[in-house]
Formats: C-alpha cells, sequence, structure tokens
C-alpha cells in the first residue's frame, strides 16, 4: 500500500480489508478535474424531478440569479461521491461495498455549470467487523480556482470479505 498526499491525481490500492486500517487519518486519493455540464444537470433534474429553475433555466438565471448562470444541485454533487471514491481506492480482495450512510454533509460552495470539481477521499474511521469491516471516509469535492468546495461529506461503507 503506498499512500501519498499531492496535487496530482492518485489512488490507492489495498490488497486486502485489513490493510486500510494502517491508513487512518490519511489521504486516499485524489481524481483527475472533471467537468459538470448541463447535460449531467438535466439528467439530475429529471431523475430526481427537482427540475427548479435555478438548475435548468439558464435566461432566468442570467437575470435573477445572483450565480448569473445555472449551478448543479447539492444532492447531485453528493452523488459524485460514489465515483469519486471508487477513483480514489480499491481494495483488491473483497466481495462487496455498500453504502452504510452518511454523518455530517455540508454544501459550502455553488457549482456553476461548466465548474471543473475533482475528489479528494480521506480515511477518518475504520473498525474490523466479523466479515470485513465499516469504515468513515471523508470526501470533499473541490472547484477549481475556488476556496471553499461544494461538498464536504462523511461517508460510511461496509467492506464484506471475499469467500475463500
Amino acid at each position: 500500500m503506498k499512500l501519498q498526499k499531492t496535487q496530482k491525481s492518485h489512488r490507492t490500492i489495498f490488497k486486502n480489508i485489513s490493510e486500510m486500517e494502517s491508513a487512518i487519518g490519511k489521504e486516499l486519493g485524489l481524481t483527475r478535474w472533471n467537468i459538470m455540464d448541463q447535460e449531467r444537470i438535466n439528467t439530475f433534474a429529471k431523475t430526481t424531478e427537482d427540475e427548479q429553475w435555478i438548475h435548468i433555466d439558464h435566461e432566468r438565471c442570467k437575470k435573477e440569479s445572483p450565480y448569473k448562470q445555472t449551478i448543479a444541485h447539492g444532492f447531485l454533487m453528493l452523488s459524485m461521491c460514489t465515483k469519486i471514491m471508487y477513483d480514489c481506492f480499491e481494495i483488491e480482495q473483497n466481495s462487496l461495498v455498500i453504502n452504510y450512510g452518511l454523518d455530517k454533509v455540508r454544501f459550502p460552495n455553488a457549482t456553476k455549470v461548466d465548474s471543473e470539481y475533482r475528489g479528494r477521499v480521506s480515511l477518518a474511521d475504520f473498525k474490523i467487523l466479523p466479515n470485513g469491516a465499516k469504515y468513515k471516509l471523508n470526501v470533499i469535492i473541490e472547484l477549481k480556482s475556488q476556496e471553499k468546495p461544494a461538498c464536504v461529506a462523511e461517508f460510511i461503507a461496509i467492506a464484506y470479505k471475499a469467500a475463500n
């Protein structure tokens, strides 16, 4: 296992679940920059039936929004945590990882359409279970050229050991 703290994208690969324990308090990965485009925002709006104008109406946003353009839903940014986690680390010898829940989620900054974002993941807590482990990840979604992140979340997951 090799851990890094850098501004370059990187990923940690664990051979097995128990190897994760030594990474508590450390950064596991940083994704490459991605673009939050209007097509993704519109798809999310339709899927969740949250078609509020601030997300989908360019002309109205130019006139009425403090951002002067459409913005991504906070929950859209939160939903990106799954992909971010996959891109930041891997457990080679496990059979299944499930979302257990969230402890704290905040949206400190709006994600304007066509913004570049990336995810940073660190391991906050880890506990061995009889058939695997439960762990908490700190996920931060950064916005390029912005001081405040789009999303900060404490994500809890359970990983089950692979069958022998």
